[in-house]
């Protein structure tokens, strides 16, 4: 059976186009992926994410056990702070990667992703044994919105939330529209911006009002195919393209996220360590088309005539106005920034420079 978030009807009565992801029936694009992609970059943008999971972590050792099943230094999160984390195999392979943030002394929000829910409480209990920890999906409870791009910040002290220069990836409890809410501020998008999680009682009321207060400002509702373009267009991973059981947080090139220096073991230290120190056999790289193909998903990727690797997220950059992609190739050290790759498109090789990421500029850092 496929799910409908608490916003479901909201999104049929303004002309979405719906599609199943994730388990999921939800929008794709309202009007066109490219305009509501530019709504989010240049003006304010309003997208449902109620799919993504909401579990709260509380008990004595709530800290130590979450120390234990990533590899971030949990212990040293500060209260109403946020970080990103990979939930981590014994391979160094990745369950899922989420946000965890400090709610107060031994309370923590994971936000995961939707299609990893089951996967991720799972895990989690299993690790679980001989720590004095609660595990409390409130999934199903909650609904998930967030306000991203450039005017964000407009909109939300128009709403009357006391911002009080809250930084990037802090949650704080706040009072919008007279509703008590958790409101961090944190996104998907390279954009300033805010996710907002409300009771499902209330979601369509914050909806409805958040698009009303938000017309000045040129405020559209946002699917999922403009959350994508956006995302990749600012380098950020999607879980079962660019991460999965199989990737390391190394591979993955995000070894900026993992302290060198806790002391602390975790499910896969060992690995990942190795790999710092050692390097990895496989790197994900950026691509930017030399010509007008567009590279997808599992498209191969070649070097001097041999394969060398794969794409795991490609398309339109309509800010960049490129073809862009990431992608897991051998780690050459020929493969590097400004070197030329092929990409084979229906049967033909297509050259594409390695760039750095993100492709574009990133602007949600506070």
């Amino acid at each position: 059976m496929v799910k409908q978030t608490y916003l479901h009807d909201r999104h049929v009565a303004l002309g979405a186009k719906m599609v199943d992801f994730a388990g999921w029936h939800m929008p794709v694009q309202y009007t066109s992926i490219i305009e509501e992609h530019k709504t989010v970059r240049e003006n304010v943008g309003l997208f449902d994410v109620s799919h993504m999971g909401e579990v709260f972590i509380s008990g004595n050792d709530a800290t130590e056990f979450l120390n234990k099943v990533v590899p971030q230094s949990i212990d040293k999160l500060p209260y109403e702070k946020a970080v990103y984390c990979q939930l981590t195999k014994e391979n160094g392979g990745l369950v899922d990667d989420l946000i965890i943030y400090k709610t107060g002394i031994e309370n923590y929000l994971i936000i995961c992703n939707a299609s990893r829910v089951d996967e991720d409480i799972n895990w989690l209990s299993l690790n679980a044994k001989g720590f004095d920890v609660e595990i409390d999906n409130q999934s199903h409870n909650y609904s998930l919105l967030a306000i991203q791009g450039p005017k964000a910040i407009d909109l939300m002290r128009k709403m009357g939330y006391d911002i009080q220069d809250q930084k990037s990836f802090t949650i704080k409890i706040a009072t919008i529209e007279g509703l008590k809410l958790l409101v961090s501020r944190t996104g998907y998008t390279g954009e300033d911006g805010f996710e907002i999680l409300v009771e499902n009682e209330l979601s369509e009321f914050l909806w409805d009002k958040i698009l009303e207060e938000g017309q000045e400002f040129g405020i559209k509702p946002i699917g999922l195919g403009a959350r994508d373009t956006l995302r990749l267009e600012a380098g950020l991973h999607l879980y079962g393209n660019d991460l999965d059981e199989t990737t390391t947080p190394i591979e993955a090139g995000l070894s900026w996220s993992v302290p060198k220096d806790k002391t602390a073991d975790y499910n896969g230290k060992e690995v990942i360590m190795e790999q710092i120190k050692n390097g990895v056999p496989r790197k994900l790289i950026g691509l930017e088309m030399l010509d007008k193909n567009i590279p997808r998903h599992e498209y191969e990727v070649y070097f001097n005539g041999e394969k060398v690797g794969h794409v795991t997220s490609g398309g339109v950059a309509p800010t960049a106005g490129k073809n862009i992609a990431l992608a897991y190739v051998k780690n050459l050290p020929e493969i590097c920034t400004d070197s030329t790759v092929q990409v084979m498109i229906r049967e033909k090789l297509h050259d594409a420079k390695v760039v750095k990421r993100p492709f574009v500029q990133k602007r949600n850092r506070v």
